[in-house]
């Protein structure tokens, strides 16, 4: 039951938090006993969190979250967001313990990723499943989109160098331009609940739509979310061009095309380093592949 996918060993590692593994099984018999749950079996998809298939004492099924420990902060603003949606746009949250990473959610059906819709499609339903969740949240104790920015920058800075520079440095220095661009631009009176995580796998079905999960949550301008989906896809954004993927999302949203394409920029380098870091290939490669042919064209494929 407790089988963990290499991908979430190597995110525990890279936290320090190996034995968060081995104490999995004891955690979930911990907050079955509290939660009155029956756990079912694991289910795939998890990148930082193990997840299983409980049954409640109705008869309903729902999806246990363990988040490994480095995400613990995650977790509190996913229970923000899950709070805040109310079932709109995200999962129901049926309980939650912060100081141990646990989320008990609503359980909802196929990833978007496994329905196998045209690459057009696809980005006409996460706009909309996106747009679903975006709402007012003031005082919500959520980072903004100027401090996911800033944090971009370190992480892409620092993680290039650990990595011994696996992308050209006019890369890596368009990314950042693009990030203080981003920074600047922030506006708290136009900031709004975002997803900060929109992709395929992330899009589940829900009562004949989609619903949205793992929320990294940001109070920060809309064209960020849409900045993932300009990350995603890198060999048919090649094909695509850049500028054009920008520019179809922003008619899609009536959101700004240069807001979507910059956030885009530096989403692509940073995750991109990352699979590179956790051994997620060969989507780590064909990001950065990607993120060097965008830096070279700039605006003249625009």
């Amino acid at each position: 039951m407790f089988t963990v996918s290499e991908v979430v060993r190597n995110k525990a590692a890279v936290a320090g938090a190996e034995g968060w593994v081995d104490q999995l099984p004891d955690l979930v018999e911990a907050l079955a006993d509290e939660w009155d749950l029956a756990p079912i079996g694991p289910l795939d998809g998890g990148t930082e969190s193990f997840l299983l298939d409980v049954e409640r004492p109705d008869g309903t099924t729902a999806v246990l979250k363990l988040l490994v420990p480095r995400a613990f902060d995650a977790a509190r603003h996913e229970i923000t967001v899950l709070r805040l949606a109310d079932g709109v746009g995200c999962p129901r949250l049926l309980e939650a313990d912060p100081d141990r990473g646990a989320i008990l959610m609503e359980h909802l059906g196929r990833s978007l990723f496994e329905l196998a819709f045209p690459t057009s499609r696809r980005h006409e339903i996460l706009c909309s499943a996106a747009a679903a969740l975006w709402r007012p949240a003031p005082d919500c104790d959520l980072p903004t989109g100027a401090d996911k920015g800033r944090w971009l920058v370190e992480f892409v800075t620092t993680t290039w160098e650990a990595l011994d520079h696996p992308i050209p440095e006019q890369t890596v220095e368009h990314a950042i331009d693009c990030a203080e661009r981003r920074i600047a631009a922030h506006d708290d009176e136009r900031a709004i609940l975002v997803h900060g995580d929109v992709h395929q796998w992330n899009a589940l079905e829900s009562d004949g739509g989609f619903k949205l999960v793992d929320p990294d949550g940001l109070l920060a301008e809309p064209e960020y979310d849409l900045g993932i989906i300009m990350r995603e896809d890198p060999v048919e954004l090649l094909a695509e061009g850049s500028w054009q993927r920008a520019h179809r999302l922003a008619e899609l949203s009536r959101l700004d095309a240069t807001a979507i394409w910059e956030w885009g920029v530096v989403e692509r380098v940073s995750t991109g380093l990352l699979c590179t870091q956790i051994e997620l290939q060969p989507v780590g490669h064909e990001m950065l592949a990607a993120a060097e042919a965008v830096a070279r064209l700039g605006d003249s494929d625009r």
